[in-house]
């Protein structure tokens, strides 16, 4: 079976743990694209080139326990609006999608460029006081610096001509501002389980 959910979103909206526990749920295997611009990022912040880091990205450096730090973020950002970095990456991400069993990616361009295809679209989204806040627990260091970064990361997300983060039309829009991770799990677990019926019958 060939099953593409595709998520959306900006930064700490929690589009990251809906994927994860989606995957887990109906068995299918789940690739946070993020990670890979964070990963040519840091490459690029040790001297590396970045369409040749784009090219040589392999899985392992996808495993690096410093991808998650704010420094990595903007990394991921200034990359992802390279145009020849996008194309690089771009088939790895579709292979992925497309393989038997069913597939998880979540980005920020997942539904509109990399999957229009997908069974299932989501965007996930929250308020910028509410996503900074969530990150600023993670990360720490001062609330109002990491509130104008995620300002900041989403005007930059939104503007770059290549791939912007936008919802894709038949998206379905589920913001996690004051919703539960419980709840917003359940809202996009009974889209998937409908898109499933619909195939079946």
């Amino acid at each position: 079976m060939i099953f593409t959910v595709a998520i959306d979103g900006p930064a700490a909206a929690g589009k990251g743990t809906i994927a994860r526990t989606l995957a887990a749920q109906f068995g299918f295997r789940h690739l946070d694209t993020g990670l890979i611009y964070r990963a040519v990022g840091a490459k690029v912040a040790e001297g590396a080139d970045p369409v040749e880091a784009a090219i040589t990205l392999q899985p392992a450096d996808m495993a690096r326990d410093d991808l998650r730090s704010l420094q990595a973020g903007e990394g991921a950002s200034r990359v992802a609006v390279m145009p020849e970095v996008r194309a690089a990456l771009v088939e790895f991400q579709r292979r992925f999608a497309r393989v038997d069993g069913g597939a998880v990616l979540d980005g920020r361009d997942i539904g509109t460029v990399i999957c229009p295809e997908a069974e299932v679209k989501l965007f996930v989204t929250a308020s910028a006081e509410v996503r900074a806040h969530r990150r600023w627990l993670e990360v720490g260091g001062d609330a109002a610096d990491v509130l104008a970064q995620v300002i900041e990361r989403d005007r930059r997300d939104a503007e770059r001509a290549t791939a912007p983060m936008v919802a894709a039309a038949d998206a379905l829009l589920i913001d996690t501002t004051e919703l539960s991770i419980a709840a917003a799990v359940e809202r996009a677990a009974r889209a998937v389980r409908t898109r499933m019926d619909e195939g079946r019958a």
